[in-house]
């Protein structure tokens, strides 16, 4: 069933776990997170990034997510990942996303806050969920690319001040975490993750989750977090089986017998991911 975001993650706040928001760009990697999401019961957020959009068509995409959606036994959220550009934004509000995030984290404080509200003002009248962003995230994802030197952790006062005065639905935050591949293991201020949860009593949202280490996952689950951004890890798996298929199948150029082994590797990683959040069985 098609629902919004707030529905989904609202419920993942009261009763304290988190749902998996996992890219995608194609029919195969939609009905694989759709296909692992059912399997475990399982509410589940499909998401698209705006190169995503780019290379797969705004109607298309949509039509895509929608109609599985629509189909599934379980609740599917479809979610704009870092919307950074005006104009993506409102298309994905008229083609039927039901929760979008609008990225004004390369915004000065009160800038963010402005767009953010204008964007919230369109959205919530259309009955759209809102995700912004607070502090910089470093690490490149797509279009996004926020360099280490960059990158800042969410201020608890500002983000305070940040809801209060744009009523935005859940909100994303930085702790140390990074888009992309990790170098190293992570180090994620857990403190300062517990004061703005305690101080926002809201859906808290994770970025740059790919590669950080399940102890830390289920800590910041246990703080709070709600919503958990999945990327990398989908991407790893695809470009893994399809070696894999290549390598030992090189007279194969079938692309369903190709991409079916890729499936099949995502729904894998999508389904220990839902165990690992705690939202199987929450359907």
């Amino acid at each position: 069933m098609l629902v919004t975001g707030k529905e989904i993650l609202q419920k993942a706040h009261e009763e304290g776990y988190a749902v998996g928001a996992f890219n995608t760009s194609n029919l195969e990697m939609t009905r694989a997170v759709i296909e692992a999401a059912e399997e475990e019961k399982s509410p589940v957020i499909i998401q698209t990034s705006q190169s995503a959009i780019t290379y797969a068509g705004s109607t298309e995409i949509a039509m895509i997510v929608r109609l599985l959606a629509e189909e599934a036994s379980v609740p599917v959220a479809l979610h704009l990942d870092h919307g950074t550009d005006w104009d993506v934004v409102m298309k994905c509000l008229r083609d039927g996303w039901t929760s979008v995030m609008f990225d004004g984290s390369k915004y000065e404080f009160d800038k963010n806050i402005e767009i953010t509200k204008q964007v919230i003002s369109i959205a919530h009248p259309m009955g759209v969920s809102v995700e912004a962003e607070l502090g910089k995230i470093g690490g490149v994802e797509d279009h996004v690319k926020v360099d280490a030197k960059d990158a800042t952790m969410t201020d608890p006062d500002e983000a305070v001040e940040f809801v209060e005065k744009t009523g935005v639905d859940y909100l994303a935050i930085a702790i140390g975490t990074a888009h992309g591949v990790y170098k190293g293991d992570p180090e994620l201020d857990f403190d300062r993750l517990k004061d703005i949860k305690a101080r926002l009593n809201m859906p808290i949202v994770l970025h740059g989750a790919s590669g950080v280490p399940e102890e830390d996952i289920k800590k910041a689950v246990s703080l709070g977090v709600n919503k958990i951004n999945i990327d990398t890890d989908l991407r790893q798996a695809f470009k893994k089986a399809m070696h894999k298929v290549v390598k030992e199948q090189p007279d194969v150029y079938d692309p369903r017998k190709m991409l079916a082994p890729t499936s099949d590797a995502i729904k894998e990683v999508v389904k220990t991911k839902i165990r690992m959040f705690g939202s199987n069985n929450r359907a």
